[in-house]
């Protein structure tokens, strides 16, 4: 099947390939949430310590974060198609793994094949919208891959539980691999065929790039999630050598006659912008998972069930916003739906503090609301800009870049905006800070959050001007 066949006449090859593309955004973020809920049973059952255990969690985020873009590149040379088969295959497989694993670090090594397919999927699934759909549907297809992923973090803790209640610990790894084979299984039949290879000048992976990159991201990962956001002369260290490395990694890029990352894609400033903006947007957007927890049970006085039931309101309103924002970019253009989304995240940031003090868990929850819808607005208008222009040869490394993008700033976020909020709280001990201490903390870092949003418009105001409504 070629990407002419997928057509708006064709309506049930549509359906299934956009069934296909939805499970290849759910299953990645279904697998890093529906972990988390399972580290002490899987602590219990290898009678491991908690530190040692993290490393389940660890091991398939570091895989995601440190391959995903040149996963992305490797799409683009070999072919997105065949690509992805082994993407889904390996997430399959991995799972299976994972689920009959009979010790610890097996079964982190098995996370971290499941993380590479997850990094796979997760980077040519938008290619691949820019492959097979038209330019003034773009956007629904990208509100409705936001809506897939947010659904797969909202399922995942309480699927999770139930799972482990029900059935132990492997079954949160196992219940994977009906939806990977469904996924594979419509993959083949629906996925577009990948163009024959051209005959002119062979283009080379670049490996040396790659593995420049990978150790890169992998120490800036480490330096951000080691300590618990603490700079002790580890983490110290680590960040020198991320510097470092990304300094190594320009000058490699630029002299490299077949790099991983052209340096002059970076010069186009709608993609340039849109990178800058989602690193700053997903920083603030997990202070909400960071911050909130302590505040809602030490502030507010909620127990473990509740706290999970206020967070969980997060991942539903996105799952909720992103068809509607998608279609709303369609009718009115990406910038205007971008700047409405900044706005909202502005205001959420500014009002949480605010109306969670003064009314509540229905202050925070109504602020979350807000920041979370606008999250959703963003996200998709700014994914549908960025991809909208690029060029089929470098689609795959465009998404990539957009997936690492968020996914350092969520690390950036875990950390910076925790030593945020325990700076304004003043407390070591955040569990057992009064809650006037934990008001102030919770004011301090959303000041912060608004403030580096705010930062993220004016990028937009500055850089992102060209984007017109496809229809």
């Amino acid at each position: 099947m070629t990407s002419s066949d997928i057509t708006p006449s064709s309506s049930r090859a549509t359906g299934a390939l956009l069934a296909c593309l939805s499970l290849a955004m759910l299953l990645p973020s279904l697998g890093t949430s529906i972990a988390n809920v399972g580290l002490p049973a899987m602590a219990q059952a290898f009678n491991a310590p908690f530190h040692d255990v993290q490393w389940v969690v660890l091991a398939y985020l570091l895989a995601i974060t440190t391959l995903i873009v040149s996963v992305g590149r490797l799409g683009d040379l070999i072919g997105r198609r065949r690509l992805m088969l082994m993407g889904i295959g390996l997430f399959t497989i991995a799972s299976i793994a994972s689920g009959l694993a009979s010790s610890l670090w097996p079964l982190v090594a098995a996370r971290a094949a499941q993380g590479l397919g997850a990094a796979i999927m997760m980077a040519l699934t938008m290619a691949f919208v820019g492959d097979t759909v038209p330019k003034e549907r773009a956007g629904s297809v990208m509100g409705l891959l936001g809506t897939m992923s947010a659904i797969g973090t909202a399922l995942g803790p309480t699927l999770g539980g139930l799972l482990i209640a029900g059935q132990g610990w492997r079954a949160i790894f196992l219940v994977n691999v009906p939806l990977g084979v469904l996924a594979f299984g419509l993959a083949v039949v629906y996925l577009p065929a990948d163009p024959a290879p051209s005959k002119g000048e062979r283009v080379r992976f670049d490996s040396r790039g790659t593995v420049a990159l990978a150790l890169t991201l992998a120490a800036y990962a480490m330096a951000m999630t080691m300590g618990r956001g603490s700079v002790g002369a580890l983490n110290a260290a680590l960040l020198a050598a991320a510097l470092a490395g990304a300094a190594l990694f320009v000058w490699m890029q630029s002299r490299t006659a077949y790099p991983l990352i052209r340096p002059v894609m970076l010069r186009n400033p709608v993609l340039s912008a849109g990178l800058v903006m989602s690193v700053l947007v997903a920083t603030v957007m997990m202070a909400t998972l960071v911050v909130g927890p302590f505040y809602l049970s030490g502030g507010l006085g909620l127990d473990a069930a509740r706290v999970g039931l206020v967070m969980s309101c997060g991942p539903i309103v996105a799952a909720l916003t992103g068809v509607p924002a998608g279609r709303c970019v369609d009718r009115y253009g990406a910038q205007p739906v971008l700047l409405i989304g900044l706005v909202a995240i502005i205001a959420g940031s500014v009002l949480l503090p605010i109306t969670s003090v003064r009314f509540g868990v229905a202050g925070y929850i109504g602020a979350l609301t807000t920041m979370t819808a606008g999250f959703a607005l963003f996200q998709t208008a700014n994914n549908t800009s960025v991809m909208a222009d690029v060029g089929r040869d470098q689609r795959g490394a465009i998404s990539g870049l957009l997936n690492l993008s968020r996914n350092l700033g969520f690390i950036t976020g875990a950390s910076a905006m925790g030593a945020v909020f325990a700076a304004g709280a003043g407390a070591a001990d955040l569990l057992a800070a009064p809650p006037e201490a934990l008001a102030s903390g919770l004011r301090t870092a959303f000041w912060v959050a608004a403030g580096l949003v705010l930062l993220a418009l004016g990028v937009a105001l500055r850089f992102r001007t060209t984007p017109c409504p496809q229809g």
